[in-house]
């Protein structure tokens, strides 16, 4: 995967986080369509997370080969 690929889907996560944050009602974040707004979030952030750690290997990876 290239690295602007991954770049996209960060900004598209970010994206989804900020449209999810909208959806949530605090009074009730259990109920309703807060509970797939905080399942949404959640997701974005495991994406992040998962992206990163991809492009922090692949710098690595660089390194090594370079060595």
């Amino acid at each position: 995967m290239n690295k602007y690929i991954s770049f996209l889907l960060i900004l598209i996560a970010v994206a989804l986080i900020g449209y999810n944050s909208t959806m949530l009602n605090f009074d009730n974040l259990l109920q309703g369509d807060s509970t797939i707004a905080l399942i949404g979030i959640v997701a974005s952030l495991c994406a992040i997370v998962v992206l990163v750690i991809f492009l922090m290997s692949k710098k690595i990876q660089n390194k090594v080969k370079e060595e």
